[in-house]
């Protein structure tokens, strides 16, 4: 941009978090800022070389973000610990959907769309844009990059196929079956010919689980007093794949019914995310007797399959072998309570947060 041009200058609504979140978030933990600013360029300092002024079309909530929740002086060697999502009067970071306003970055121009690492705000500038992939396909919602071909899909497709190596005629449970990595596991764990159940925690999931997405079988896990005594009864003959989203309780009655040399991918554990004491797991002498395999994953490190992700999905989408569910509220002042709500269930499908529509 010439010196001399003159700069835009605009209004830039963001989320930002009230402090570090140590305890159950709330709604109150976070505020809507309306008196932001922001100039519609890219800066023209040193440490934005190659960066891009975005803005943003669609957030998306994940129960990840809720993980991270030390203060920004604490020291941290891992890739999650590096990304703080709640910083205090920072914009809250996540994956979104954008445009490409101005860039300063060569592989990405004016107009193009994007997906990745983002703000809870109108307008973000980005300086990692290591982190953003281009859309090339707008055949299907633009929103399904938040979802099904963004980072939730890459999670489904990494742990189930890379960790799991599932084989034809395997039997395969899913918990929080109906969110939004869940039900693209048992999709896959269908198109590669599993017997498959998940679990979800109402009735309406439940339904959804066998009459959209195709489950052999599904139950309410509020309503089974005995989880070790409903997985019997669903795996009569033991699991050999386990896509593990809960942990605690779930995970403890999982364990005793692994089948000898069972694979168990540990995706995610909401139920232990807002506990000050993390409930124990007693059954791991499994593993031993089972000879199976418990496996954690971050999807940052397959992000290099996304090409081979894609080759197989978007046709499964196009042909309709795989569906998908969305949960989308409008507005930033709707975010907050969309996230907070993730930890309740309240969400039906892919909890996404729509921002602007053009």
């Amino acid at each position: 941009m010439a010196g001399g041009d003159e700069v835009k200058e605009v209004r830039n609504q963001q989320v930002l978090a009230r402090d570090y979140i140590s305890a159950i978030p709330e709604e109150s933990d976070m505020y809507l800022n309306t008196s932001s600013t922001i100039k519609l360029r890219v800066p023209d300092d040193d440490d934005c070389q190659e960066a891009m002024l975005l803005k943003n079309l669609y957030l998306s909530c994940d129960p990840y973000m809720r993980g991270v929740k030390h203060s920004d002086e604490a020291a941290s060697s891992t890739l999650e610990d590096r990304i703080v999502f709640f910083a205090t009067d920072k914009p809250i970071t996540g994956y979104g959907v954008a445009k490409v306003l101005e860039s300063a970055n060569p592989k990405f121009k004016q107009g193009d769309l994007v997906w990745g690492m983002t703000g809870w705000e109108e307008y973000s500038i980005i300086t990692a844009t290591d982190s953003l992939f281009k859309i090339h396909n707008t055949d299907v919602p633009l929103s399904y990059y938040t979802g099904i071909l963004g980072m939730p899909g890459m999670t489904a497709y990494a742990g189930f196929y890379e960790v799991c190596s599932p084989k034809k005629g395997e039997t395969v449970y899913v918990s929080a079956a109906s969110g939004a990595v869940g039900q693209l596991v048992g999709q896959f764990a269908k198109l590669s010919g599993c017997y498959v159940v998940g679990s979800a925690g109402t009735k309406e999931k439940v339904d959804l689980l066998k009459k959209k997405f195709g489950f052999d079988g599904a139950f309410n896990y509020r309503e089974e007093p005995d989880l070790d005594a409903a997985l019997k009864r669903f795996f009569p003959e033991g699991i050999d794949i386990y896509f593990e989203n809960v942990g605690g309780k779930m995970l403890d009655a999982v364990l005793p019914n692994m089948r000898v040399h069972g694979r168990i991918a540990v995706c995610g554990m909401i139920s232990q995310y807002n506990l000050e004491q993390p409930e124990g797991v007693h059954n791991l002498m499994h593993l031993v007797i089972k000879q199976a395999r418990m496996e954690g994953f971050l999807v940052f490190n397959y992000y290099h399959l996304y090409g081979k992700f894609l080759e197989m999905v978007l046709p499964a989408i196009k042909e309709g072998k795989i569906t998908y569910v969305e949960d989308v509220v409008e507005g930033l002042e709707s975010a907050p309570a969309a996230l907070i709500g993730l930890f309740a269930g309240r969400n039906v499908g892919k909890q996404v947060v729509l921002v602007s529509r053009e």
